[in-house]
């Protein structure tokens, strides 16, 4: 049997356990764009949110492109959150290679090459890299101004977030623990 047979079977075995409730239309707080790394996935407990009041936008990189705007702009416009929390973390797979490293090796091992993905968005600073990414959520004009988005670096050997402030007149901040 594979992972999703099993994941199948639970599902049958669990649902009725599910609250309906949950079921009803969407009305979270605040949108967290983080990574798909597995070791991030109880962030929203980690900062004692409730699951309803997050609407949790995951992608390899915690990368802020088309689809991440995409989601970002409907989060806020349509379902009416209220804050943008950008959550980079340490020891990120994109940071441990460059894109033209990983096209080439693809190349080879495929015999192809691709037009998508343009770029896979690897980095090797992960607070420069949380800067980049506010700076496209926050660039958008179809996010309103009044919408605070907000940069956050998640050390996943202790749990803890640091704020990763703005860059001003073209130096980097420092980052700071938060609160």
């Amino acid at each position: 049997m594979s992972i999703i047979d099993d994941a199948l079977t639970a599902n049958a075995r669990l649902a009725g356990e599910y609250d309906a409730r949950l079921g009803g239309i969407p009305h979270p707080k605040i949108a967290v764009l983080t990574c798909a790394d597995p070791r991030l996935t109880g962030i929203v407990r980690l900062m004692g949110l409730d699951d309803a009041d997050v609407d949790l936008i995951r992608n390899v990189g915690t990368v802020v492109d088309d689809d991440a705007v995409r989601s970002l702009i409907i989060s806020t416009r349509v379902l009416g959150t209220r804050e943008i929390m950008i959550i980079n973390h340490n020891e990120c797979g994109l940071s441990t290679f460059s894109g033209d490293e990983l096209a080439a090796r693809l190349t080879d091992e495929t015999g192809s090459a691709p037009i998508a993905p343009a770029t896979f968005y690897s980095f090797t600073d992960v607070e420069q890299n949380t800067r980049e990414q506010m700076l496209r959520a926050r660039s958008h004009p179809w996010i309103d101004a009044d919408i605070p988005v907000r940069g956050f670096v998640f050390d996943v050997h202790t749990g803890r977030l640091t704020e990763v402030l703005p860059a001003r007149s073209g130096t980097p901040a420092p980052a700071r623990a938060a609160a």
